[in-house]
């Protein structure tokens, strides 16, 4: 086993998205991750192979029954951490809760929800956009007329399962330090709040508007934006300094003191229509190749199936492929413990198989 996390021991309750993507997070990073299922367990979305499940074993159990019960009593009793994500109280009804575990006072508990532990939504439904909604996220991104959910990665994975992971990092260090440990409460909401502080920040300042489509990162700049070209495709422009801003027109044959002042926001139509007008004259990869490795802070808009294959992404290997699935490598990336995908058996494991290991 490799990686920084190399030595812990980690259950988790099987879940889905953020609660996996926290797990397989640790996983990558080197902690022993084993997975408790339910027995006959489908995916929700139908897949055969879940990039998200990887680099861990699992053992199906039924906790409702004493047997299953007494099997994950005794793996979370000799586990560093344990990683859940159903409603508040749950585990507890079970018996398998926080306080379930006094014979092991360093176990670091981490909880995954949308609205957190307590609160008044605590025990209510919700998804990703529903959390993002809350913490004022959803309403910055997007054109004008409507709010546009940006996939699940800003709630979900943004501002839950990192939360988690990073949570349970650090409670394994205090643990570390003093034998003690305690519960992770990662709420989506609090994370996706938490992600907004630069745009808090600036709107506390006067610099942004409360309003989308108006402000500098929500595509109403025309240096801070996308642009189809010629055949279709979309590159993105992200020209904010005002050196890197004088590359782009360069570049892109734009006479600079022809057009309007890059920061007059009144002429900002204006300025982006000219440098749409421009972009279009030219396909998507004939701007990019003009414009890679300089600093114009222009790149092509890749298409999930081709950004496996540019040639950054090849030449630092940030793309892998597993059991017959294209997949991002773990990051970040560690220079003297590197993590990597550990091997895990394709089938569910005997949970005697797995307390033996464990030596529970």
């Amino acid at each position: 086993m490799s990686g920084p996390l190399a030595g812990l021991r980690v259950v988790e309750i099987a879940g889905l998205g953020p609660t996996p993507f926290a797990a397989m997070t640790l996983a990558d990073m080197g902690a022993e991750v084993v997975r408790i299922e339910r027995p006959g367990r489908r995916h929700l979305l139908g897949l055969d192979r879940d990039v998200l499940d990887r680099g861990r074993d699992r053992v199906e159990l039924d906790l409702k029954s004493a047997g299953g019960h007494a099997v994950a009593r005794r793996l979370i009793a000799r586990a560093d951490g344990l990683i859940e994500g159903m409603r508040p109280g749950a585990m507890e009804r079970l018996g398998l809760g926080p306080g379930d575990f006094p014979g092991n006072p360093r176990l670091v508990y981490g909880r995954m929800t949308g609205w957190g532990q307590c609160g008044p939504l605590a025990r209510s439904a919700g998804h990703d956009i529903n959390y993002i909604a809350l913490s004022g996220a959803l309403h910055a991104i997007g054109p004008e007329d409507a709010p546009v959910p940006p996939l699940n990665l800003l709630g979900d994975f943004g501002g839950g399962s990192m939360y988690l992971a990073l949570g349970m990092v650090a409670a394994f260090l205090h643990a570390a330090r003093t034998g003690e440990g305690q519960v992770v409460d990662a709420a989506i909401s609090d994370g996706s709040a938490h992600l907004m502080a630069m745009i808090q920040a600036m709107a506390a300042g006067g610099l942004w508007i409360d309003r989308r489509g108006s402000n500098i990162l929500d595509g109403a700049a025309p240096f801070y934006t996308t642009y189809r070209c010629r055949c279709g495709g979309f590159v993105a422009l992200g020209a904010i300094e005002a050196t890197f801003w004088a590359e782009f027109l360069r570049l892109a044959g734009l006479d600079a003191g022809a057009l309007p002042d890059q920061w007059d926001r009144d002429r900002w139509p204006e300025l982006r229509a000219i440098v749409a007008q421009r972009l279009a004259e030219r396909t998507r990869d004939e701007w990019a190749a003009d414009m890679e490795e300089t600093d114009a802070c222009l790149t092509p808009v890749l298409t999930i199936a081709e950004a496996p294959a540019h040639r950054h992404n090849v030449a630092r290997a940030t793309y892998l492929c597993r059991d017959g699935v294209v997949q991002a490598a773990p990051a970040p990336r560690f220079g003297r413990t590197p993590g990597r995908i550990a091997e895990a058996a394709s089938a569910p494991l005997d949970p005697e198989e797995v307390l033996g290991n464990w030596g529970a």
